[in-house]
């Protein structure tokens, strides 16, 4: 399984973005989609997360400024963020967790490589 993001780049302090990730492979079921980001000098940390049964998380810096969202069928999650802060530069990871596969037992978290978010004035 691969996670494949797109969306970050360089985004105006205030303004929006979106970002999404598909997850690729022989898939049958992910639990829970997610995104976290890492800022410089700061631990990774949650954005947001949906489950399959479309209950959300979020982290308290982005309440009421993030919607994570998912399509299930594409096994592909949305975040999209407004109102953009400084504090939102970093770099976002997606996370596909608790992942069924085809002919493999068990499941498997899997991280995306990251994709950074610059916020400029």
């Amino acid at each position: 399984v691969q996670l494949q993001a797109s969306g970050g780049g360089l985004v105006q302090l205030g303004g929006s973005l979106r970002l999404s990730c598909a997850a690729l492979g022989s898939i049958l079921s992910i639990d829970v989609m997610g995104w976290y980001r890492q800022a410089p000098g700061k631990a990774r940390e949650l954005v947001a997360d949906i489950t399959s049964g479309g209950a959300t998380k979020y982290a308290n810096s982005v309440m009421g400024r993030a919607t994570i969202s998912r399509d299930s069928a594409e096994n592909t999650v949305y975040l999209q963020m407004d109102s953009l802060e400084p504090e939102d530069l970093a770099v976002y990871y997606c996370l596909a967790y608790r992942v069924v596969e085809r002919g493999r037992l068990g499941q498997r978290d899997y991280w995306g490589p990251g994709t950074l978010v610059t916020v400029s004035s």
